[in-house]
C-alpha cells in the first residue's frame, strides 16, 4: 500500500499539480494586483481590530472567529510534525518553497474566502453554509455541480485522514514521546485512554455547531500559537549565531540541496514538490476548505472577510512554520535526511536548548493544535458530507469522526500520512477550476471593496448580491 500511495502521491504532486497550484496563485495575484501586498496593512488592520469583535446575529460568528476556525484547521501538526518532515525528506530548500506557496497562497485564499461570502446561503438552523462546493454550484451553474459533487466527497475522505486520524496519532506520538523522555514506556492501553478521552471532547465541541465551534477556537488558537512562539523565540534567541546560517541553507537547498544535504537530498524538484505539497497542508490554498469556515463571518462586504484569509495564511506559514523550520536548523540536532522524521525531530530540537521538561510543553501545545485541527476540519466534513446527503446526516457524522479519533490513537498512519497528501491534491483541482473560472468576479469584489472605501455599512444586499436564490 505504501508503493502505491508514493506513486499515486508523485503522480498527484507532480508537475501538472504544482503548476495548476502555482499557476493559479500567480494567475489571481496578477488580475488582482497582488492584492495580498496591496491590501496587507488593511488585512493586519482588520485583523487587530477584530480581536474582540462578537456576532451580533443569530446563525453568525465574528471575522475573528471565522478566522480562528480556519486557523484550528490550518495550524496543526502539519506546522510542528510536517515541516520537519519537509526539511528531512526535501532538505532545507523545501521551505523557501512553503514561502512561494504562501505568497502566492495569500492571494488564492483571499480568493476563496471572498467567493465563500459571495455565494453563501442559509441552511435551515439558520446557519450560513459555503465553501467550493456552493461557489461552484452558484457561481458556475448547476452543469458544473459534478466538481462540487467531487470536492464534497474528497473532503469528507479528507475529514477522516488529514483532518483526525493524522492528528490525533501526532498527539499519542507527541505524549509517548514525552513519557519515554521521564522513563515511562508507550502501551497500547494508555493510546486507547487518550483515544477515547479525545473522541468524548470532539464530539461534545463538534455537536455544538458552528457558534460553539467559533468560540473554542477562538480561545484555543491564540493561546496556543503566542506560547508556542514565544517558546521559539527563545532558541532564537539562544542560537542566535546560527539563525544566519539556517536562511542561507534555506535559499541554497531550494537550488542545490545537495549542496546542503551532503547528497541525502539531490534533486531541487523534490525540494519544490515536498515544499509545495507541504505548503499547501499546511495552510490549505488551494483547497478551498477553510472558506467552508470563512463564510459563516458577519461581514459587511465579501472581500472584508478575503482580507481574513490573506492574515490566516501568513501566520499559520510565514511566521509559525518558519519558526519551526529555524528552530530545527539552529538547534544542531541532527536532521535524518531521507526519513520522515515527524515531531521528534521538533522535540528534540527544543529538547537540546531547554532540556527534556519541554518535551511536556510540546506535547502540551500539539494536543491543543492537533484538537484545533480535529474540530475544524469535522466542521468542514460535516458541511461536505450536509451537502452530498442532507442536513440529517450531521449526528452520524460526528459519531464517525468520534470512532475515527479512537483508530488513530491505537494505530500507525504513515499510510493515512501519504493518503492524506494525495486526497489534499485531489481536492484541490475542482476549487481551483473554480477560482480560474470566476476570477473576474473576485476583481469585480476587490474593486468594488477599494472604491467604496473598504465601508461597512455598505450590506451584502444593495451591493447587488442575491442571498436568496437556492443552490
Amino acid at each position: 500500500m505504501v508503493t502505491v500511495l508514493e506513486r499515486l502521491n508523485r503522480l498527484v504532486w507532480g508537475a501538472p499539480a504544482l503548476l495548476g497550484i502555482l499557476g493559479v496563485g500567480a494567475y489571481l495575484s496578477i488580475r488582482t494586483g497582488f492584492v495580498q501586498l496591496r491590501l496587507f496593512p488593511q488585512a493586519l488592520k482588520e485583523f487587530f481590530g477584530r480581536l474582540r469583535s462578537k456576532p451580533s446575529q443569530e446563525g453568525t460568528v465574528s471575522p475573528f472567529q471565522a478566522l480562528c476556525t480556519a486557523l484550528a484547521a490550518t495550524v496543526g501538526t502539519g506546522n510542528l510534525a510536517g515541516v520537519a518532515g519537509a526539511i528531512a525528506i526535501g532538505g532545507p530548500g523545501a521551505i523557501f518553497w512553503m514561502w512561494i506557496c504562501a505568497l502566492l497562497g495569500m492571494a488564492t485564499k483571499f480568493a476563496e474566502a471572498t467567493l465563500a461570502v459571495r455565494y453563501r446561503e442559509k441552511n435551515s438552523a439558520g446557519e450560513y453554509v459555503g465553501g467550493p462546493m456552493y461557489t461552484i454550484c452558484r457561481g458556475m451553474g448547476q452543469r458544473w455541480r459534478f466538481l462540487a459533487t467531487a470536492y464534497s466527497f474528497f473532503g469528507v475522505v479528507a475529514a477522516f485522514g488529514v483532518g483526525n486520524a493524522t492528528q490525533i496519532n501526532a498527539v499519542v506520538s507527541g505524549v509517548n514521546e514525552m513519557l519515554i523522555s521521564f522513563g515511562g514506556e508507550e502501551t497500547r492501553g494508555g493510546n486507547l485512554l487518550m483515544g477515547i478521552l479525545l473522541a468524548v471532547m470532539v464530539s461534545i465541541m463538534l455537536l455544538g455547531g458552528m457558534r460553539r465551534i467559533g468560540r473554542i477556537a477562538e480561545m484555543l488558537v491564540p493561546a496556543a500559537s503566542l506560547g508556542y512562539l514565544i517558546l521559539g523565540c527563545g532558541v532564537l534567541m539562544a542560537r542566535w549565531d546560527c539563525v544566519g546560517d539556517a536562511f542561507r541553507a534555506i535559499v541554497a537547498g531550494a537550488f542545490c540541496p545537495r549542496a546542503v544535504t551532503g547528497g541525502a537530498v539531490g534533486s531541487a524538484f523534490a525540494a519544490l514538490r515536498i515544499g509545495v505539497s507541504r505548503g499547501v497542508f499546511t495552510n490549505e490554498a488551494g483547497m478551498g476548505t477553510a472558506s467552508i469556515a470563512h463564510a459563516s463571518a458577519q461581514v459587511s462586504h465579501p472581500a472584508e472577510q478575503g482580507l481574513m484569509g490573506i492574515v490566516e495564511v501568513f501566520l499559520d506559514t510565514i511566521v509559525i512554520c518558519t519558526m519551526t523550520a529555524l528552530v530545527i536548523l539552529v538547534s544542531g540536532v541532527p536532521i535524518p535526511y531521507g526519513v520522515d522524521a515527524g515531531i521528534a525531530l521538533t522535540t528534540r530540537a527544543f529538547v537540546s536548548v531547554y532540556g527534556s521538561w519541554v518535551s511536556m510543553w510540546i506535547a502540551g501545545a500539539l494536543c491543543c493544535f492537533a484538537v484545533a485541527t480535529v474540530i475544524g476540519w469535522g466542521l468542514y466534513g460535516a458541511r461536505c458530507a450536509q451537502f452530498l446527503f442532507g442536513a440529517d446526516v450531521f449526528r452520524k457524522f460526528v459519531l464517525l469522526q468520534a470512532i475515527t479519533v479512537v483508530v488513530g490513537a491505537i494505530l500507525k498512519t504513515g499510510t493515512v500520512w501519504l493518503l492524506s497528501e494525495t486526497v489534499n491534491g485531489l481536492m484541490a483541482i475542482p476549487n481551483l477550476i473554480a477560482l480560474a473560472v470566476l476570477a473576474p468576479e473576485v476583481c469585480r469584489l476587490t474593486r468594488d471593496y477599494v472604491k467604496t472605501g473598504r465601508s461597512r455599512e455598505k450590506t451584502l444586499e444593495n451591493c447587488g448580491f442575491d442571498l436568496t436564490k437556492p443552490t
